[in-house]
């Protein structure tokens, strides 16, 4: 393959055969089962910041002069400080600091001195990835494959259609915009494409010079700077690039192994990723003779969104009326989707998710429509991506989730860290340990406390280690209006302009959200309230309700009436529950809940 190939590669299918024999081990072959070399998905789906500082086409310009700054600057150990970032970045300590918590909820392994808060001090190596990767552009969206299906979920009702620019949530995946989410093995290639590109700026950032070497064997890597590149790239089957790697194989930890040169540890990285991308490229050309239509939306387990009907398997968790689209949970695919589980396409639906319907660390929640969602266990990362009109309950998210081009969505979420990009008339309910990330076009967003509980929750957050007693739901952080990171184009004059912030709800508007007990199963030690605190004027707002409620039924009940009266007001009490269960839509909620 071309050693620079555009970042942009053709869409490769995620309809994998199972993997063959091992070939002869002459040279790259389409045809193995050896590991595959796969980008770290964390770094891209939750790992970039629209800094624009750092969005640059070829971060080597910037960085290579701030290596030295770092290297001098660092203790013994090489870690650095928030603080000392920010000198050396000439930013403010507030970003700094921003970029040490994201970092930490990225890394490839844990790093205690970092934290998990990102408040300690972190590997300069980690800091010059991290901040390289950051030039990273977003694949550009596909044409939809079936752009009925979405015109029947997307509305096309809103009150800020019509004069909004080009960033509208709504108008990237609608039909009438004729661009769809990518699909995993689409961006999966692109980002493998994208460190083809650069793996050799990365190498030389990284890279030791030897004293009195000329030519290529000048630039070494040690054994420990090798370790670093994991936190950007793995190996399938569960490998890191250390254990999958010929270098510094059973080398002795008390006796450390020599640097290996840089042009070696490229050629050999180059030649696993042409390996992936003709592997996949492979398969793509040659699918079953048994394929039939593609099928767009696909829910639970770990796959591709153009999966097709042949090769998915039947439902087997989650509730959906007959109105909903595709209730798939197909099977593992370890060449692709290692890690991650979708729940995506349902249009007026309820879906619930325990803890034994995740597959792996992530989950990923796309393109549903007036539903309520309820993923009810500890997860590593979410993503909520092209929902509306939803109510999405998000357990206990231990590292970062992401909202993206949302509309109308209640989100309910208890994480440490959570980043809000081009949503528009959201409300979300949290319960979060960092400060809420805003950036992008937003419009009308609305912040308040977490407002629900489930009998396991309290055991999910210690397992996700969120603390509820720090809460800073209402501290957001606003970045700027555009995304560096996004593919699309984007509106002139408007790139240095800081995202629209989100405002407080009213307390008076608060409500608490209750999932149903029978959702959950019985534990030992069950939650039976909220856990994190709620702040004096919710919780004032909240026992006003109560006693309200209080007074109502205790006039009802002494209401001196005979049988016939007392059974009017029953029935007319039954008859206005009724018409609202209809009115708000919750009946069709009842009918799945029941089939369920």
């Amino acid at each position: 393959m071309n050693p620079d190939p555009p970042e942009t590669t053709p869409a490769i299918s995620s309809e994998m055969a199972p993997e063959p024999s091992t070939p002869p081990p002459s040279a790259p072959s389409t045809s193995i089962s050896a590991p595959l070399l796969r980008p770290r998905r964390e770094v891209f789906d939750h790992g970039l910041l629209p800094v624009p500082k750092f969005s640059l086409p070829d971060p080597l310009t910037l960085l290579s002069p701030l290596k030295p700054k770092l290297t001098e600057g660092c203790s013994p150990s090489h870690r650095i400080d928030a603080a000392s970032l920010a000198d050396f970045l000439q930013i403010s300590t507030e970003t700094s600091s921003l970029i040490l918590q994201t970092l930490a909820g990225v890394l490839h392994c844990e790093d205690k001195d970092l934290g998990v808060d990102g408040e300690g001090t972190a590997d300069f190596r980690d800091v010059l990835l991290f901040l390289y990767v950051q030039g990273y552009k977003r694949l550009v969206p596909r044409a939809n494959k079936d752009s009925p299906v979405v015109n029947e979920v997307w509305p096309h009702a809103s009150a800020f259609d019509g004069y909004l620019s080009a960033l509208s949530p709504i108008q990237l995946v609608r039909s009438n915009s004729r661009k769809f989410v990518p699909s995993q093995s689409d961006e999966e290639a692109h980002q493998l494409s994208y460190l083809q590109k650069h793996i050799a700026n990365i190498l030389s950032l990284l890279s030791d010079t030897l004293e009195g070497v000329e030519g290529d064997d000048a630039l070494v890597i040690t054994q420990d700077t090798f370790d670093h590149l994991g936190f950007i790239m793995q190996f399938s089957e569960g490998l890191s690039i250390t254990q999958a790697s010929p270098f510094f194989a059973n080398s002795d930890p008390d006796m450390p192994a020599a640097p290996i040169p840089a042009s070696q540890i490229h050629e050999w990285i180059s030649q696993q990723i042409t390996a992936s991308l003709e592997y996949a490229t492979e398969k793509e050309k040659g699918p079953s003779p048994l394929k039939e239509t593609s099928v767009p939306n696909v829910s639970g387990g770990n796959a591709d969104t153009d999966i097709t009907m042949v090769d998915a398997p039947p439902t087997n968790s989650g509730a959906g009326s007959n109105n909903s689209r595709g209730q798939l949970n197909n099977g593992s695919n370890p060449t692709y989707y290692r890690n991650q589980t979708f729940v995506e396409g349902f249009s007026k639906a309820s879906v619930v998710k325990h803890p034994g319907d995740i597959k792996g660390h992530s989950i990923k929640v796309l393109n549903c429509h007036d539903s309520m969602i309820y993923i009810l266990a500890p997860v590593s990362y979410a993503t909520v991506y092209g929902c509306s009109d939803a109510t999405i309950v998000l357990g206990a998210i231990g590292k970062a989730v992401k909202i993206e081009h949302c509309e109308r969505v209640q989100i309910v979420a208890a994480t440490k860290r959570i980043c809000i990009a081009n949503c528009r008339e959201c409300i979300f309910y949290l319960g979060v340990n960092q400060k809420p990330l805003i950036v992008g076009d937003n419009h009308k967003l609305q912040v308040a406390p977490f407002n629900t509980y489930y009998a396991q929750l309290g055991q999910h957050l210690a397992q996700s280690g969120i603390n509820p007693n720090e809460n800073k739901w209402d501290q957001p952080f606003v970045l700027g209006m555009v995304d560096p990171h996004d593919a699309l184009s984007h509106p002139a004059g408007v790139s240095d302009a800081q995202s629209e912030s989100s405002t407080c709800l009213d307390p008076d508007l608060f409500t608490n959200f209750l999932i149903p007990s029978w959702f959950c199963p019985e534990v030992s030690e069950p939650t039976i309230m909220n856990p994190f605190v709620l702040p004096e004027a919710y919780r004032e707002a909240q026992k006003k309700k109560e006693v309200n409620l209080a007074e109502t039924e205790q006039t009802i009940r002494s209401l001196q009436l005979d049988e016939n009266k007392k059974r009017d007001l029953a029935c007319a009490l039954h008859a206005q529950f009724k018409d609202w269960l209809y009115s708000s839509g919750n009946i069709r909620q009842l009918y799945c809940l029941q089939a369920d």
